[in-house]
C-alpha cells in the first residue's frame, strides 16, 4: 500500500465511490448529500480515474467490483459494510443500522448482491456518469464528472 491518496483525495473525508451510471447508486448519493449538511463526504463515480487510483493506491483491483466502496483513510468498506459505515457517519437514525453488523457478513452481503445483481433491471442505467449540480459539484473529486478537487 502506498503512503500517499491520489492527487485531489482529501485525507479528512470518507470517499464514496459509486457506480456512475446506475440511477439507484445516484439517488443513494444523492440521499447522502441531502443528510450531510456539514459536507464530511465526498464522491467519485468507480469509472472515472480518481476511483482508479484510490483503489489501487489500497491495493485494490477497480476491475474486480461491482459494489459501493467507502474508503476512510486507511480503511475500504465495500458492499453491506460499506453502507453500515456511511450510516455510522450519518448519525442520527441512521445510526440504528449499524447494530445490523450483528447479523453476519455473508447474509448481510447476500441481501445486498440480490439488490445489486438487479438494480439496473429494477431502477435502470444511464449512458454517462452523473454529472453534479453546481451546487454540489465541490462534493466530487477530481477526475469525476464536472468535478473539482472536492477538498
Amino acid at each position: 500500500m502506498t503512503d500517499e491518496l491520489p492527487d485531489g483525495v482529501p485525507e479528512r473525508h470518507p470517499v464514496v465511490l459509486f457506480d456512475g451510471v446506475c440511477n439507484l447508486c445516484e439517488g443513494s448519493v444523492k440521499f447522502l448529500i441531502q443528510r450531510d449538511p456539514e459536507g464530511v463526504f465526498r464522491f467519485a463515480p468507480l469509472q472515472s480515474t480518481v476511483a482508479e487510483e484510490l483503489l489501487a493506491s489500497h491495493d485494490i483491483d477497480p476491475t474486480d467490483l461491482d459494489s459501493v466502496v467507502l474508503v476512510e483513510g486507511e480503511e475500504v468498506y465495500t458492499k453491506s459494510d460499506a453502507v453500515l459505515r456511511a450510516a455510522h457517519h450519518l448519525g442520527g437514525i441512521y445510526r440504528l443500522l449499524p447494530p445490523f453488523e450483528i447479523l453476519p457478513r455473508s447474509l448481510r452481503n447476500r441481501l445486498y448482491d440480490f439488490v445489486a445483481d438487479r438494480r439496473y433491471g429494477w431502477f435502470g442505467k444511464k449512458e454517462q456518469c452523473m454529472m453534479p449540480t453546481p451546487d454540489i459539484r465541490s462534493r466530487f473529486l477530481a477526475g469525476g464528472p464536472g468535478s473539482t478537487s472536492g477538498d
